[in-house]
């Protein structure tokens, strides 16, 4: 069961893959999508160095939630120990998302939180998109900073500073979406910034449209 499970996983984790380069997030080999494997402390995710040009299902890794490999014929990738300790300490995340995005990594190089001034953002973060601390790679250091960060906010994106965006999803689409939204209220908000002083939305109204876009958006699932 669990076998054809991680199967079906490494499938959806490699195609997710693609939605990175198609909306510019990402360049060369850099960055990563993975999916928690549901009912196990096991996870999938992109091999190290891999060109997106050559991702394939077969490619795809499984490491446990310590970040040791499992499975897999290729070094895990080095954001490996980030994605687990979400994993770890996140039960309700499914999926996680890493890009050096051009906007939103901008602004993490500004160690600058970007402020809620779209009902976009409103909607999707809830809030302002928060910038995490600075760590290293190659431990759990950034991912002891991403939960630090998202535990108690309603964004699932953080802008880790100096590095950049790490998003959660209650699956890996939704963390990808998540990563392309970040993305894109980034760039817009930067060019408002260039025209003027843009105007925040008052919390009353930035809880009214998250609520709505969370609850009410959206088809009704299929009866």
């Amino acid at each position: 069961m669990i076998s054809g499970l991680v199967k079906e996983i490494k499938q959806q984790v490699a195609d997710l893959h693609a939605e990175l380069p198609r909306n510019d997030l990402v360049v060369w080999t850099a960055g990563n999508v993975s999916a928690r494997v549901p009912g196990a402390d096991l996870l999938v995710i992109k091999p190290s160095g891999v060109s997106y040009d050559e991702i394939t299902a077969d490619r795809m890794v499984v490491t446990d939630l310590d970040g040791n490999l499992v499975e897999g014929e290729h070094k895990p990738s080095s954001d490996t120990a980030a994605h687990a300790y979400v994993y770890k300490h996140l039960p309700h995340v499914m999926g996680v998302v890493h890009t050096h995005s051009t906007y939103a990594t901008a602004w993490s190089a500004r160690a600058e939180a970007i402020p809620c001034v779209l009902t976009m953002i409103a909607d999707e973060f809830g809030g302002e998109i928060p910038v995490g601390p600075f760590a290293l790679i190659g431990d759990d250091s950034i991912g002891r900073g991403i939960v630090e960060t998202l535990r108690d906010h309603r964004s699932p994106a953080v802008l880790m500073r100096n590095h950049g965006v790490f998003t959660i999803g209650r699956s890996a689409r939704d963390a990808v979406k998540a990563a392309v939204m970040c993305e894109d209220v980034a760039r817009t908000v930067h060019i408002a910034c260039q025209l003027g002083r843009p105007v925040p939305i008052a919390q009353a109204d930035i809880d009214s449209l998250y609520a709505r876009y969370q609850n009410v958006y959206g088809q009704e699932p299929a009866a």
